[in-house]
């Protein structure tokens, strides 16, 4: 296997690899983020920074390198960083709205096979941030996996699992205890080699001693819970995405804890991840029917019946709304930027007939 084949390297990248007219360029994969700078490793490792061109043509922040992207790299003297000069096409990402921003997107990771969402027992369990995270993930094109965590901290850990597999009938939900080193067995599934897994969750869900227990050795500092914090959550250690390459030859991006879940994603990855929701609502006597009993609404019959959830149906209602908001902030902020770019134009076109009147 290849030094890129051993980095998840597939026809996919290469046949993207293929179309671009640089035969001077190699191809790395970002395994590290930090401020800015980038540590790759593939056709050639070590840090490396975007080019000045890059920077300027970039759209977005988006379009900056995340950790698990293929790049195109320009390999430097010795002891220079290489200079990157193009993000190859992402086959899977996960991403959230930038914090602060009024519309802007996140890239947190990159070309993933699998994302364990990592939540713990007892307090962090929550299935309602649970389906918010499905629906980013879906939304990005990966598979999501519910991580249980700290079941040694729980009285009927199985329980909660069960009771989470009801509501969450598409997703695999495993139970495990990253501390003791319990049901780690189930995720070999998702562990082969160049297969690129990331985890996310809240901090303080244990995603670093998970990382550890999978590596084999302390490779992340990990933090202790307090006894006393009733919420569970600690803080978290992890301050940089990173990829690690397992024992098994799997790859896997930790990232900082998620704090901020501002989506992005669209009403079509809302009905992938409430599938149930959607497939009732679809039975509905009218196409546009609100659900708010009109005749003939199959989701007020499946509430009666007990056949839904109402609590997954009113979180899948505040989605659809958050969607909706985003898309109208994105038109406006969209809008906002024809504005200010046609000014730019203007005041350029003025100063060339200015200059050239003088001339």
């Amino acid at each position: 296997m290849s030094s890129r084949e051993r980095l998840g390297w597939t026809p996919f990248f290469d046949a993207h690899a293929r179309s671009i007219d640089a035969d001077e360029l190699r191809f790395a994969r970002v395994i590290e983020e930090q401020r800015g700078l980038y540590r790759i490793d593939g056709d050639v490792g070590g840090w490396a920074e975007v080019s000045g061109r890059f920077r300027h043509e970039a759209m977005s922040a988006a379009a900056f390198p995340a950790v698990g992207d293929w790049v195109a790299v320009r390999a430097q003297r010795s002891g220079s960083r290489a200079i990157i000069e193009r993000v190859l096409e992402r086959r899977t990402m996960i991403s959230r709205a930038a914090a602060g921003r009024a519309h802007d997107e996140q890239v947190i990771a990159a070309n993933i096979d699998t994302i364990f969402v990592v939540t713990a027992l007892p307090h962090d369990l929550n299935a309602r941030r649970l389906e918010r995270y499905l629906t980013m993930i879906w939304d990005g094109g990966a598979v999501p996996v519910i991580l249980v965590n700290k079941a040694d901290l729980s009285d009927d850990p199985d329980a909660a699992g069960a009771a989470l597999r009801r509501r969450l009938p598409l997703v695999d939900v495993v139970v495990v205890s990253a501390l003791h080193a319990r049901g780690l067995d189930a995720l070999a599934p998702y562990l082969g080699p160049a297969a690129t897994v990331a985890l996310v969750g809240s901090s303080g869900a244990g995603k670093s001693t998970l990382v550890n227990r999978l590596l084999g050795r302390e490779a992340l500092k990990t933090s202790a819970v307090s006894a006393v914090d009733e919420k569970n959550r600690g803080r978290h250690t992890t301050t940089a995405r990173q990829l690690v390459v397992l024992p098994g030859g799997a790859l896997l991006i930790d990232t900082p804890g998620m704090r901020e879940l501002q989506q992005l994603a669209d009403g079509a990855a809302i009905d992938a991840a409430f599938d149930d929701v959607a497939a009732i609502a679809g039975e509905c006597r009218f196409s546009d029917c609100a659900h708010e009993g009109e005749p003939g609404c199959a989701v007020s019959a499946a509430l009666a019946s007990g056949r839904l959830d109402p609590d997954r149906l009113e979180n899948y209602r505040r989605l659809a709304r958050e969607a909706a908001f985003e898309a109208r902030k994105g038109d406006k902020v969209a809008s906002a930027d024809l504005k200010r770019k046609s000014k730019r134009l203007h005041r350029a076109q003025k100063a060339m007939y200015r200059d050239r009147d003088r001339g």
